[in-house]
């Protein structure tokens, strides 16, 4: 449909001065809940959405539980509704809904669900691209769905098209926009090792990464088999003399 779609802005910032109501009623502002760090998952709904709005929410969710991190641990999540008509009192209803679907109660301090007005959600869904159009027709709103990824310091890192994000994707997708601030050790071999393939909607194997460590690998098993030697070798020699 013209006029609805997501215009991916990879490397640009998010609006950050947008004023917004959380699901108790209080104004808060995108830069109050940066903390330079900390990576946030910024998900666009609205909560009268007939279907597609609770199916993102849910698979989201699902995702979640598969996961061993909880939002507000090492990341932060924004539920933005895009109708300026929908009020704090529907979020505090969708959160209370969520968080009983995830089973951690934790998770409230760190999944944000907002509202706002109509300027302040033009701002913040032109500034990653959301563009979606009320369907008079209908009574509905046509709108994409995707999960975006920021940087701690408001930079637009990565989205996930669609209503599924595989655990392991969305992951990444964190330690990708933390710069490796969030994660294991292993996280940050498997995200040199992977690539987020647009075509595909996920992160795939990349080659010529995997082949670098590849190739590292066998040098050092060659290292390690020399050393080996080379102890032998030696041992043998002080043998010989005494």
């Amino acid at each position: 449909m013209n006029g609805v779609g997501l215009d991916q802005r990879l490397g640009e910032s998010l609006a950050t001065d947008v004023s917004l109501l959380d699901a108790s009623g209080a104004e808060v502002t995108i830069d109050e809940l940066l903390d330079g760090e900390t990576p946030m998952v910024l998900n666009f709904v609205y909560h009268d959405c007939p279907m597609l709005c609770s199916v993102v929410l849910d698979s989201f969710t699902e995702t979640l539980k598969q996961m061993p991190w909880t939002p507000g641990d090492k990341f932060e999540v924004l539920t933005v509704s895009f109708s300026a008509k929908e009020t704090p009192e529907m979020a505090a209803t969708a959160k209370d809904r969520i968080l009983k679907k995830l089973g951690r109660p934790e998770a409230a301090a760190g999944w944000h669900f907002l509202t706002g007005s109509e300027e302040s959600i033009s701002s913040l869904t032109e500034s990653v691209g959301f563009k979606f159009k009320w369907v008079e027709s209908a009574q509905e709103f046509a709108h994409p769905s995707a999960l975006i990824f920021v940087s701690g310091e408001g930079v637009i890192t990565r989205y996930i098209n669609g209503v599924n994000y595989p655990a392991a994707d969305v992951r990444r997708a964190i330690v990708e926009a933390s710069e490796g601030k969030v994660g294991s050790a292993l996280d940050q071999v498997l995200l040199y090792c992977y690539r987020y393939d647009p075509d595909s909607n996920s992160y795939v194997l990349h080659a010529t990464n995997l082949m670098k460590i590849g190739g590292l690998f066998t040098l050092i098993v060659i290292g390690l088999g020399l050393f080996v030697f080379w102890r032998r070798e030696r041992s043998r020699q002080n043998q010989a003399v005494v």
